[in-house]
């Protein structure tokens, strides 16, 4: 008995060790599980990070200075141009709490990048719905959003909605079909770069889109006139993705112009799909497929994604990106 007992203990002590050897789980995107395989393009992890910048930092047609350090700042980030937007309520520019300054992430004009909402055009009421959402969590962000609406009073959430209302949307998305795309890595703040340390070297793009900044020290800056990312998606996947979107997918799905507009800037309060970073939207898109965003909207775009293939989210994602929302407008 002695010696089963022992062997026994030999047993449990190597199962704890090999345990104890095996690699930490993948790191979470907020909200939600750590996406694996070709999934990733839509949910970043950050994997390295850029050389740090020293010194006081300007950018064009701005008669501010920052420095590195203000601008990182998300309780107080950089407004480079104050004159060209309406005064902002105080939670744009200053956070407090739990709550970050809106114009760290989403920028004074609402335009966002990658990794964050674009907001400029919302219908107010839709961005309301939106933080609604995030504060039930019926709508998860851990890291951001879920935290921050549960800081702000419903007076605040409608003063920030009617502010981003009236930001004309802009093009931050110029998509490059490609068979084999630039090495990049996700940096701070889960925004995709180059990858300095492998430049001219390529990879098959395989099915992924990869956003990076057209200026990286101006989009590192927080510049909103400089907010341009250049998406390198599959070849052939613009094409493929206008004809679902188009027709439904035949039979999959419904021709998304059916409840986001003919022109796709948005319907009433269904929000705009024309020019929205590809990483966002399809984050959003397997999101509600998978069941982890839920709350009014989610109900219906539940039944329009479900047949949805995971070629079909890119190829979608690549040819609304690809659209120009400043040369349309909503539709009433």
């Amino acid at each position: 008995m002695k010696r089963i007992a022992f062997v026994l203990v030999l047993a449990l002590l190597a199962v704890i060790s090999l345990r104890a050897q095996q690699p930490a789980a993948a790191p979470t995107f907020p909200g939600q599980a750590f996406q694996p395989g070709p999934r990733e393009w839509a949910f970043p992890v950050i994997t390295g990070g850029l050389p740090p910048e020293q010194g006081d930092q300007k950018v064009p047609g701005s008669i501010k200075t920052y420095t590195p350090q203000q601008i990182d700042d998300l309780v107080n980030p950089p407004d480079w141009f104050p004159e060209s937007h309406p005064p902002a309520p105080a939670l744009v520019s200053k956070g407090r709490g739990g709550a970050l300054a809106c114009g760290s992430c989403h920028l004074f004009n609402g335009s966002g990048h990658p990794e964050s909402a674009d907001l400029g055009g919302y219908m107010a009421d839709y961005f309301v719905q939106q933080m609604q959402d995030f504060r039930s969590g019926a709508r998860k962000d851990a890291a951001r959003m879920n935290g921050i609406a549960k800081d702000l009073s419903d007076q605040e959430i409608r003063e920030l909605a009617e502010y981003f209302a009236q930001m004309k949307p802009t093009r931050t998305t110029i998509v490059k079909e490609v068979s084999m795309a630039p090495k990049t890595f996700v940096g701070g703040g889960r925004m995709r770069f180059l990858d300095p340390k492998a430049a001219g070297q390529t990879e098959p793009i395989g099915l992924r889109i990869l956003e990076v900044p057209e200026d990286v020290e101006r989009v590192r800056h927080r510049d909103p006139n400089a907010n341009v990312f250049i998406a390198y998606a599959p070849q052939g996947s613009v094409a493929k993705g206008k004809a679902f979107v188009e027709s439904g997918g035949g039979g999959k799905s419904v021709a998304c112009a059916t409840c986001h507009g003919d022109n796709l800037m948005g319907l009433g309060n269904v929000p705009r799909l024309a020019g929205v970073h590809p990483a966002y939207l399809g984050r959003q898109l397997f999101l509600f497929k998978d069941g982890t965003r839920n709350g009014i909207d989610a109900q219906l775009m539940k039944k329009a994604v479900a047949q949805m293939t995971d070629q079909d989210v890119l190829n979608i994602s690549a040819y609304l990106a690809s659209l120009d929302p400043t040369k349309t407008t909503a539709t009433k």
